[in-house]
């Protein structure tokens, strides 16, 4: 059996539907103590420039509530580092961000922006914040990666999951061929391995296979089924096919 494969659930879908309507509910924090008892290993929350789903005060808010590591997924900007060091999470994913896009499209830009990049991440790493970098499975995004001295690369799934959804199960594979190949190429550099973006019970078997994989993160297929069946149950299903997976 493979090493036990650790689960982050992104709950800032639950804030787009309280922002829906306004108000307080449904209460984005305690969608995260909800999936600290049912057996998450982390919660990640993006707090995007526009504040569509998470706002400031949330992320404060989950930070006090929580006793498992809170990923703060953010994009590179002087606000957002400001609001992160003063939040200290346990780790920052620092993510690509466009205001006309539904959700993060893609993967960040590491190896045309290192210099900038480098600089940007020393505050985290004085402080002793884990820094992980939203990237796409190309080999020079993954040098670019571990050259300015992240601890962590998120894997983007997205082009995977999309194919596997439509059924283009030729295209599926090619692509998770490269998301176990960078897998493996990011580990041999000395980064932790995190996989992540449009999971779903059925497509989540193949990445959990991967023996490199550390971490999956899965929000909005969670917080969906949530609707039907609950959120722990629904935890409990994505868990059980990751732990089948895994074995």
């Amino acid at each position: 059996m493979n090493s036990p494969l650790r689960l982050g659930v992104n709950i800032d879908h639950v804030a787009t539907v309280r922002n829906a309507r306004g108000g307080d509910n449904p209460d984005p924090v305690r969608a995260a103590l909800l999936a600290q008892k049912a057996g998450a290993d982390g919660i990640t929350a993006h707090l995007r420039e526009d504040r569509r789903h998470i706002r400031d005060e949330d992320m404060a808010a989950i930070k006090a509530a929580i006793d498992i590591p809170l990923n703060f997924e953010m994009a590179a900007t002087d606000e957002m580092q400001a609001i992160a060091l003063a939040t200290q999470p346990h780790a920052v994913c620092l993510v690509p961000e466009k205001r006309e896009e539904r959700t993060t499209e893609g993967g960040l830009e590491v190896a045309g922006d290192d210099n900038r990049l480098a600089a940007y991440i020393k505050p985290f790493k004085d402080a002793g914040t884990r820094v992980s970098l939203f990237i796409g499975p190309e080999q020079r995004q993954v040098d670019a990666a571990a050259k300015i001295g992240a601890d962590i690369i998120e894997l983007h799934t997205g082009t995977y999951c999309d194919a596997f959804a439509e059924g283009r199960m030729d295209e599926a594979d090619a692509e998770l061929a490269r998301l176990v190949a960078m897998g493996a190429y990011g580990h041999e550099a000395g980064l932790e391995i995190h996989y992540g973006h449009g999971l779903t019970f059925e497509s989540v078997g193949p990445i959990a296979a991967i023996p490199q994989a550390v971490e999956l993160n899965i929000g909005h297929f969670i917080i969906g089924e949530a609707i039907f069946v609950g959120l722990e149950e629904a935890l409990r299903q994505m868990r059980a096919a990751m732990d089948a997976a895994r074995t």
